[in-house]
């Protein structure tokens, strides 16, 4: 399978790209530390600049396999480091993966998850050898469902994940989007 890790781009409003240890102040202050995010996210939370950093530096190590795909999403207008989005999940027998993002509280409502998801979506139909990608959501967690809702990606039964676990979904939205279906 093709692979080009993660390559920096922009959208209109944000850039992509991958993590540099200056993200470490920005992540603590808008997403790392607060536990609505990071329990909705189904991470850890994390109180102070040194475990940051240590989630920072298990970022950056990944970026040796081209394989690893994992943006820090940071907001034009004022430099900061708003969210993450990843495939946190590849599976290169069927040349899937599956979408995770996160978004700070201050920066809510403002369309940036869907504008990364929507950004991510492409470059990875674009660029690499991905045939489907897949996220979901807790049922409960309805603004990760709005950013779904929204997108490209279109309900679905299950995702791999809990396929090759012998899960079914419950309490989950499951949705994906294939590569020959997007426009």
């Amino acid at each position: 399978m093709k692979h080009i890790g993660t390559q920096a781009f922009d959208t209109y409003r944000l850039i992509l790209r991958s993590f540099v240890s200056l993200d470490a102040e920005g992540m603590l202050r808008n997403w790392a530390a607060d536990p609505d995010i990071q329990t909705e996210y189904g991470e850890p939370v994390y109180s102070d600049i040194q475990q940051v950093n240590g989630l920072l530096k298990k970022y950056m190590d990944g970026y040796s396999s081209p394989g690893n795909y994992r943006w820090a999403i940071i907001e034009k207008f004022s430099g900061e480091n708003i969210g993450q989005i990843a495939f946190c999940k590849v599976w290169e027998d069927c040349r899937t993966a599956e979408i995770e993002y996160c978004i700070g509280k201050r920066f809510w409502g403002h369309g940036y998850a869907g504008e990364a998801l929507s950004a991510v979506i492409r470059y990875a139909f674009s660029f690499t050898d991905f045939e489907k990608l897949e996220a979901y959501h807790r049922a409960e967690n309805t603004k990760s469902g709005r950013v779904l809702e929204k997108s490209e990606m279109h309900k679905t039964d299950t995702v791999r994940r809990f396929v090759r676990e012998g899960i079914v979904p419950e309490g989950e939205v499951c949705y994906c989007i294939e590569k020959n279906n997007i426009i």
